[in-house]
């Protein structure tokens, strides 16, 4: 099981990527295409075209650390589709941990979750009187 604090960020490239890139290369696709530091402690995940190699980039106590899973058979199932317009996909740490367990989230259903209602500033609401 994958443990990640919530204050990090799962960023998903939309494109296929040609997985012998490494460190460098990786970083560069991250902050060009993903317009995304990474520097910033964040994941950034790169699938190749036939989705069936993953790697991820994690920036971390003054180095990159950089993990990748090759599948022998079959590919990756990814939780949605993909747009192309957009460098990136935002995911949540569940849905990273079974997409690399091999779940297909396709077919799943997530349940409406409560959400606190947006906090008003007093000053805001001051200057609004």
């Amino acid at each position: 099981m994958l443990t990640l604090p919530s204050s990090v960020r799962i960023h998903l490239a939309s494109q296929p990527v040609d997985m012998r890139k490494s460190f460098d290369g990786l970083s560069v696709l991250a902050r060009q295409v993903l317009r995304e530091d990474p520097l910033s402690g964040h994941l950034f995940v790169f699938f190749n075209r036939t989705r069936d190699m993953v790697k991820v980039l994690w920036w971390h106590s003054g180095g990159f650390c950089l993990f990748s899973k090759r599948l022998e058979k079959g590919s990756f199932r990814l939780p949605r589709p993909l747009p192309e317009d957009t460098g990136a996909v935002t995911l949540e740490a569940v849905e990273l941990t079974l997409l690399l367990e091999g779940i297909d989230l396709k077919a799943s259903v997530r349940r409406p979750r409560w959400q606190p209602p947006p906090v008003e500033s007093p000053v805001r609401e001051n200057l609004l009187r």
